[in-house]
């Protein structure tokens, strides 16, 4: 039997979109996973969506808390409830392709314990942006500590090999850190696809458009994630800033 892939996904307030992410996933063409959705305490509809395709898939599971936790609560709530082999981890209002497990299954058998990909942005409404971030064909940890070049929403890791990594209760970039200690248990390079394997939403407002909010976060996470001294963590930030000029920017293509 194929291994099960356990799909993390934290909900709140999405009602609008939810319905199309769980498609995304439920159009898969590897059929051997289980899709965690952790509510966060909405006040919308979300829940309710969420649960009417549950009843039509007994491979979707429904959780939810009780008063608002976070995100970071929510995966690993998402995280303790998995039975699968392979963790990946898909936010309420993100779509994946078709082929995403079924191609990053098949690298994990083979040759990795961490696997990502590249991804394209939409709007808010899924139209294309004509943008890709493409995900390059190796990661170590010592690059991954420069910036964060695995899109959360392309990542899947071995947890028979690696075991559950729980994410810390930051309110950026916690899974960053995840991707971090998964490539540090792993100890060998995460592979990227050059495949567009997901689709990313850009919505305004939203904390991944403000630059100055994610240098702050940046700090935060080597400082209070890391627990890197004050002096590391500044040290680690000016190689964050070369990257960000003149490595992650030259991954943004261009799709005409």
């Amino acid at each position: 039997m194929k291994p099960i892939v356990s799909i993390i996904t934290p909900m709140y307030n999405n009602d609008s979109v939810i319905e199309e992410t769980i498609n995304s996933v439920i159009k898969q063409t590897y059929t051997n996973w289980e899709l965690i959705l952790v509510d966060d305490c909405s006040s919308d509809s979300t829940i309710a969506k969420a649960e009417g395709l549950r009843n039509k898939d007994n491979r979707i599971k429904v959780y939810s808390h009780k008063e608002n936790k976070g995100a970071a609560e929510a995966r690993n709530l998402g995280t303790k409830m998995a039975t699968g082999s392979y963790i990946a981890f898909l936010d309420a209002d993100d779509l994946w392709d078709e082929n995403k497990l079924e191609l990053q299954v098949n690298v994990l058998n083979t040759t990795t314990d961490v696997c990502f990909g590249s991804y394209e942005l939409i709007n808010s409404t899924s139209k294309p942006l004509n943008k890709k971030v493409q995900a390059l064909k190796t990661l170590t940890y010592k690059k991954l500590l420069k910036a964060n070049y695995i899109g959360n929403l392309t990542g899947i890791y071995n947890c028979i090999s690696l075991g559950k990594i729980y994410t810390k209760d930051l309110k950026k970039r916690q899974d960053w850190l995840l991707w971090l200690e998964a490539l540090k248990r792993s100890g060998k390079p995460a592979k990227g696809l050059s495949e567009t394997i997901a689709y990313y939403r850009i919505s305004e407002g939203s904390l991944s458009s403000n630059k100055s909010n994610l240098i702050k976060h940046n700090f935060n996470a080597y400082r209070k994630g890391l627990e890197f001294s004050f002096i590391k963590s500044s040290f680690y930030m000016v190689l964050f800033f070369y990257e960000h000029l003149f490595v992650k920017r030259s991954l943004i293509k261009t799709i005409d």
